[in-house]
C-alpha cells in the first residue's frame, strides 16, 4: 500500500477551525495559537494544494467551492476521530473477571448463588477457574482466588472467609457410632495431584485418633473433593471432609459426623492484588463472596492483610 499523500495535519486542523468559524481570530482562540499562526498555516496549505480555499475580504473570510468541499470532508473526519477517542476512553459496557478456586468451593459454595451476582451486576461476566493448583493472579489466568492457607501472601489483599474444620462424615445408613467400627468400612480419600498436598488426610486423623486395626492406606481415592462427597452421600464409605463445604448435608441429616476427633485445617481466604482493589469488577466479586459468607453465618472473622503474591 502506497503512503498517503497528505498536507500538514496541523495546517488542515487550522483550516477546519477557521472555515467553521469563518474567522482566523476565533480559530486561534479555539486552538490556543495566534491569529497570525492560523493565517500562516492556511497559506502554507493553499500553496501545497495549489489553490485558494478562502476569498479574503476585509474582516471576513469566504470559502471557495474547493474550501467548502475540503471543510465538509475534514469536519466529518475530525468528528469521527473525536467520537472514537471518546469511546476508547470510556469504560467498557461489560466487565469480565476470572475467579480461581478449588472444585469443591466452586460447586458447593459459589455456583448455587451465582444468580445473586447476576442480579446485582448484570453487566459483569464471571469466569470460574477450578483447579487444586494455585493460579497466578496476573489478570490472564485469574484475577482473584479463593484458597486455603495462612493468608500471608505479600502484595495481596487477603480476607478470611471461613474456617476449615475436618471431620469423619458418612451416610447415616452406615450406622457408624464409634471410631472402632472404622476398620470394617471403606475409607474415602481425597488426594489431589501429587504436587499439591491434601489439606488434611486420614493419616493425620489416625495420628490423633489411634484407632486399633485401622489401615489408612486402603480405600477409594478421589482427586476431586466433590466426588468423595458424592461417594459418602451414596453410602460408599466414610470421608474426611471440610464440614463447612457440606453444611447443607449435615443440617439435613444426609450426612452425619458420627465421632471425632475433628482436625483444624488452614482457613479459606478471598485474595486479590492490592493494586487492583479499586477496580469495579474486583469490588463486585468481593461484595458477592463476602455476602455469601454472611449468609452462611460462618465463624470466619473478616480481616485484611496486605502482602505480595506468593501463589495463593
Amino acid at each position: 500500500m502506497s503512503p498517503r499523500r497528505l498536507p500538514s495535519l496541523s495546517a488542515l486542523r487550522a483550516f477546519e477551525a477557521a472555515a467553521r468559524h469563518l474567522s482566523a481570530k476565533q480559530a486561534a482562540a479555539e486552538l490556543s495559537v495566534s491569529p497570525t499562526a492560523i493565517s500562516h498555516q492556511i497559506r502554507q496549505l493553499e500553496e501545497s494544494l495549489g489553490l485558494s480555499l478562502f476569498v479574503r475580504k476585509p474582516r471576513q473570510l469566504v470559502l471557495t467551492p474547493q474550501g467548502r468541499r475540503l471543510l465538509h470532508v475534514l469536519s466529518e473526519s475530525l468528528d469521527a476521530i473525536a467520537d472514537t477517542i471518546t469511546q476508547l476512553r470510556e469504560p467498557p459496557e461489560r466487565l469480565a473477571i476470572t475467579l480461581s478456586t478449588t472444585p469443591a468451593v466452586a460447586v458447593r459454595w459459589l455456583l448455587p448463588w451465582v444468580c445473586l451476582l447476576r442480579d446485582a451486576h448484570p453487566k459483569l461476566d464471571l469466569s470460574i477457574h477450578t483447579s487444586h493448583e494455585n493460579a497466578t493472579l496476573d489478570g490472564v489466568m485469574a484475577d482473584m482466588a479463593i484458597r486455603y492457607g495462612d493468608g500471608n501472601w505479600p502484595g495481596m489483599v487477603s480476607e478470611k472467609l471461613f474456617v476449615n474444620m475436618f471431620a469423619p462424615v458418612c451416610s447415616p445408613f452406615l450406622g457408624l457410632t464409634e471410631p472402632e467400627q472404622l476398620p470394617r468400612h471403606t475409607l474415602l480419600h481425597f488426594e489431589p495431584c501429587k504436587a499439591i498436598p491434601s489439606p488434611v488426610d486420614w493419616y493425620s486423623w489416625q495420628h490423633q485418633a489411634q484407632v486399633p486395626g485401622l489401615d489408612v492406606g486402603t480405600g477409594l481415592i478421589f482427586s476431586d473433593e466433590t466426588h468423595a462427597i458424592s461417594a459418602a452421600l451414596d453410602g460408599q464409605g466414610i470421608a474426611l471432609m471440610s464440614t463447612e463445604l457440606i453444611k447443607d448435608e449435615l443440617r439435613s441429616g444426609r450426612l452425619v459426623c458420627p465421632f471425632g476427633p475433628e482436625l483444624m485445617g488452614k482457613p479459606f481466604f478471598l485474595t486479590y492484588p492490592q493494586s487492583r482493589a479499586h477496580e469495579p469488577a474486583i469490588i463486585a466479586i468481593h461484595e458477592w463472596v463476602t455476602g455469601l459468607r454472611e449468609k452462611y453465618g460462618t465463624n470466619a472473622q473478616a480481616g485484611y492483610e496486605t502482602h505480595e503474591p506468593n501463589n495463593p
